[in-house]
Formats: structure tokens, sequence, C-alpha cells
């Protein structure tokens, strides 16, 4: 076994089939016959930074992505084709990162990014292929609907199933009350309240976690999603740390994303807690999340209309009379600020890698010039 297998909480006695690892149709399509017939198919289950751990039908292995071309831009569920490392090899049953490269990654069913720490504007992923996303907050000073709908902004960019978490709820007297407060943020979402600590509670879950299904967890630090990975019945124990009691926040239990056997046969994806979770580019998720609000703007006397007291503005006006919430309002034009300002970074830094680029191109060229007079 690969000397971190365990930190992926992977068992290969449990690997049989690639329906049980997540393979769909949409990734079999993907397949020519040649990869059909000789390839390896394979899933990242845990991403170590210089080395992946893979799982597959007859087990799991770990390759070094630097000796892999095709092993760029990889994130924890995808799926990727290998081929041996030296081309007409029998290697046979073995699963070892030596006889084996990465060819290509196939195309994703969803994916999960963000915008990375800094001003630089890029993308960082989160996970591929994921089902349904489990939206992780508590029922204590943690619990806040700006960020729930980041997150639901997130999982609608996507393309899965959002499902909002609301966990601790024996510390609030009326979590029925939160539950309604996060129904509305979008017309059918599905919302569960329960103490993550009872094995019991967690079984509403299950539905989307069976044999096949790959489910994420977001949420802040110490909302109890290393203690709803442990009632899931995941095949390794996730340290736990109780929350500061000052503010109710928690501490870092989890650092690195791995994919997780769950009891019920599925896959869990836990992520570090993101206490701070700035979109990339998310627009069409946005966009879908705050449509009560878009609707009522394409109603404003001015089309570039700012709806912060504008002359003429339905949205300002709808507020007033409360058909639309001032937090939610407050909430969507921050998020379409932020979007805004990461175009615009992301238009700077092609402007400047292309400037770059032909500086490059004018020095060589002067060389060449140089070169050639003498």
């Amino acid at each position: 076994m690969a000397e971190n297998a365990g930190e992926a909480g992977a068992s290969p006695g449990a690997l049989t089939t690639r329906i049980e690892l997540g393979w769909k149709p949409c990734f079999e399509q993907q397949l020519d016959p040649t990869e059909s017939a000789g390839a390896l198919l394979a899933r990242v289950g845990a991403h170590f930074g210089s080395r992946l751990l893979l799982l597959a039908e007859r087990g799991e292995f770990e390759v070094p992505i630097q000796l892999n071309d095709g092993a760029r831009d990889l994130a924890v569920g995808d799926w990727l084709v290998l081929l041996p490392a030296q081309p007409g090899a029998d290697v046979g049953g073995r699963l070892d990162g030596k006889d084996w490269r990465i060819v290509r990654r196939l195309e994703r069913q969803t994916e999960l990014s963000r915008k990375s720490a800094g001003t630089s504007g890029r993308r960082q992923m989160i996970a591929a292929n994921i089902d349904t996303l489990f939206i992780v907050s508590s029922c204590n000073q943690d619990f806040n609907l700006s960020r729930l709908e980041r997150y639901l902004a997130l999982a609608l960019e996507a393309g899965a199933l959002p499902l909002v978490v609301l966990t601790k709820a024996d510390l609030y007297a009326d979590a029925d009350t939160l539950r309604r407060r996060v129904e509305k943020l979008r017309p059918g979402l599905l919302v569960e309240v329960m103490d993550a600590r009872d094995p019991l509670q967690s079984r509403c879950l299950s539905e989307w976690c069976g044999i096949g299904k790959t489910v994420a967890l977001l949420g802040s630090s110490g909302v109890g999603k290393s203690t709803l990975v442990n009632s899931l019945g995941v095949q390794r124990e996730q340290a736990t740390a109780g929350i500061r009691e000052d503010d109710g926040k928690g501490r870092h239990t989890t650092t690195a994303r791995s994919l997780h056997r769950i009891a019920q046969g599925g896959w869990l994806l836990d992520t570090p807690g993101m206490r701070e979770l700035q979109l990339a580019d998310c627009a069409a998720g946005v966009d879908e999340l705050f449509t009560d609000v878009l609707e009522v703007a394409q109603q404003c006397r001015f089309r570039n209309c700012s709806h912060q007291g504008d002359k003429g503005c339905a949205v300002t006006a709808a507020v007033e009379a409360d058909q639309l919430d001032a937090r939610r309002v407050r909430n969507f034009l921050k998020i379409q600020a932020e979007q805004a300002r990461n175009a615009q970074t992301i238009m700077e830094r092609r402007e400047s890698e292309r400037n770059l680029g032909r500086m490059y191109k004018s020095i060589i060229a002067g060389k060449r010039n140089s070169r050639d007079r003498s």
C-alpha cells in the first residue's frame, strides 16, 4: 500500500469497480477504443503537492507529479487516463507509480473553485466531479446568511447539488427558525438540521452518500465538519477540536483535501475550513442564486443603475416596500463588485503577461539580428 494511503481514507479491499469509485457515462464517452482496452483509469484520491494518491479498481498507488506532463491542473476527484511508462511493457497487475504515466485528465462533470489568496485573481481548484455539496454551518455565532449565499453561488456555478447542513442544533433553542431563514435563500433549497455528533441524525444525508456518489463538505472552521465526517462513518477518524469560547469560531482540524470512503458506499471529500470565501469567475452561479434581485432590477429606469439609491431604482423601491431583503441586496451588490474587481485583475494580469511575452520576443529578435550582422 502507498505510504500515505491511510491519509485518504481509502481501503484497497473496498475498491472493486469503477462504478463504486464514481465512474459515470459522461467519462466513458470520452475514451477512445485503445484507451478502453489498454489504459489504466484512476481517480485522484488525495493531492500531496509533489505526488498524487490514485484510486483504481485493483487498489491504490502513488505517482509523482513532476514526472508526469499530464499531471497539471489536477484536483482531488479528477479521473485520469494512464498508460505504461515504457510502451509495450507488461506491467501485469502491478500498481506502482514507476510503471505508469499520466496521459490526460478526463473532462470534469463538475468543478469547485475559488479565488486564490492575494491580488492575482487566479482560480484555486477545490475539487472535481462532486455530485452534492454539503454546505455546513452551525446554529451558533457562526451562522451567517451572507456566507451561505457565497457557498451556494459556488455550488450552482459548479453544477453540484447544494444541501445546507445546520449543525450544533442543541446550541440554539429554535433551530427550525434558522432552517426557514436558510430555505428562503433559494426556492427548493435542501436544508437539514442536526446535532452532528449523533450518527442517527446524520442518516438523513444517506440518500446522497450511496455507492458511486461523491459529496464534498464546505464551511468555516469549527462548524462541525469533522464531527459530521465521523458520524457519516468514513473509514478514518477525523481529528476534532473544540471551538473558541469567546467568538464561537473553530480551530482548523483538516489540513489537506482527500477522498474518504463513506459507510453507505460513496465518497466524501473533506476540505480545510475556509472562513473567507472569495469567489472566482462565478457570474452564472451568482445570477442563478439572486434571480429575485435581477428580476426587479430589470424594472430600473436606467440600465446602468447601481441599485444604491439611484433615481428610478426599482431595487431600492422594493427594499423600502419590504419586497426584497435589504441584507440580501447588499450581499448581491458586494459579490457583484467583487466579481468585477476579479475580472479587472485577471484582464490586467493577462495584459501584463502579453507585454512580457512581447518583450521577450523583442529581445530574442534583437540578438538574432545582432548575430546576423556579425
